[in-house]
């Protein structure tokens, strides 16, 4: 009697541990920063661009705030969220430099196309320029919302105003805030109308919100809702870059990744996020690779299929920066949110498959020794 009595609270524990979700992720917020250049995220400030009075405003004094000899010096200074947490406790993926490359493959390289790759897991050979035409591919997001599991919990904010049209809100009927979209009048507190205010209060509103204003309307809704599944899509880093400011370029870049942070932060605080959940990262196209292309991106531009992804999260092993030989495509974007999720995108169309994760924690290996970027 009492050999059985010990026995109980052991088979209690191992009846727990079975029934925990094997994934360890049962939610997932997946964050773009629109147009973010390989080159800034794995060796910070380029030294061509940053000295270069066509692109800073004030030289001397962006470099005292993003320039360091070292590229992983750089590389904190500019992002310290991703370089001091997400490197040493997830996954990054895309340094060409030591052959670890990703890339999307839809042939035209700019946004619309490039979103609709990394949601939907299609590329699409018909290609849909930048304007609101809705998107007839059915997006992870839509996918999951039709599940038991997550309907009703999936959601989606941008700061680009084309994400209507891209996640065809009319179909999907996701719950979207894009642009200057105010925030629902179902939502309470004063937070709400705060936001609201300040937004209308914007004179001049262009096609991509500030996305300061995007995080806050986003954060303020995480809080209300908790949804399982959220989309979080930054957007000025390809605004100034097209502009051809360098300074800003870079400053946004700084200011998302305090954003991010502070996210993982109230996720980590929060008992219902709190070790279950993923953080995947990443952008829609890169940019040209030379000082004179760096600000364009395109079919006829070098460099614009370039990009990368980060991963954080409990089922995220803790490899930090990827340095095997690989190719990883964007299309396996959409089928890699699922299968995190536990689940498995399935589409009308062929579909990339979900990216191949470190199975094993032997898989990390020393980071090799770091060529200075070439600006060509």
């Amino acid at each position: 009697m009492k050999g059985i009595l010990l026995l109980i609270p052991l088979v209690l524990t191992l009846s727990v541990l079975c029934a925990q979700d094997p994934s360890g992720s049962e939610n997932i917020f997946v964050i773009t920063i629109d147009g973010f250049r390989w080159q800034e995220i794995f060796s910070g400030a380029d030294s061509h661009l940053i000295s270069d009075p066509r692109f800073v405003m004030d030289t001397a004094l962006t470099r005292q705030l993003f320039w360091d000899s070292s590229a992983e010096m750089r590389r904190k200074k500019l992002m310290p969220f991703l370089w001091n947490i997400i490197a040493s406790q997830g996954q990054i993926y895309g340094n060409r430099l030591l052959g670890n490359k990703a890339d999307v493959l839809n042939w035209s390289r700019i946004s619309y196309p490039g979103y609709n790759e990394m949601l939907t897991g299609y590329t699409d050979p018909v290609c849909i320029p930048n304007i609101p035409v809705n998107n007839p591919n059915i997006s992870v997001l839509e996918f999951l919302n039709s599940k038991k599991a997550f309907a009703g919990r999936v959601a989606a904010f941008s700061s680009w105003n084309l994400f209507p049209a891209i996640l065809n809100e009319k179909r999907s009927r996701l719950p979207l805030n894009s642009g200057y979209q105010p925030l629902p009048e179902s939502m309470e507190g004063e937070e709400r109308g705060s936001i609201n205010q300040v937004q209308g209060g914007v004179v001049q509103k262009k096609n991509t919100r500030s996305d300061m204003l995007t995080f806050l309307c986003a954060r303020e809704y995480i809080q209300q809702h908790h949804p399982r599944v959220l989309f979080l899509g930054f957007g000025q880093n390809d605004e100034f870059a097209h502009a051809g400011r360098y300074d800003l370029y870079l400053e946004q870049a700084a200011d998302i990744d305090r954003m991010v942070a502070e996210l993982w932060y109230y996720v980590q605080t929060d008992p219902l996020y709190k070790g279950h959940t993923t953080f995947l990262i990443t952008t829609d196209h890169g940019r040209g690779a030379n000082p004179s292309t760096w600000h364009t991106h395109g079919l006829f531009t070098p460099g614009s299929s370039n990009t990368w992804i980060a991963l954080l999260g409990p089922a995220i092993l803790p490899v930090g920066e990827m340095t095997a030989v690989q190719h990883t495509y964007q299309k396996q974007i959409a089928a890699t949110i699922a299968s995190l999720l536990g689940e498995t995108f399935q589409s009308a169309h062929a579909i990339g498959k979900p990216m191949e994760l470190p199975a094993a924690l032997s898989e990390k290996k020393p980071a090799a020794p770091r060529a200075e970027v070439a600006s060509k």
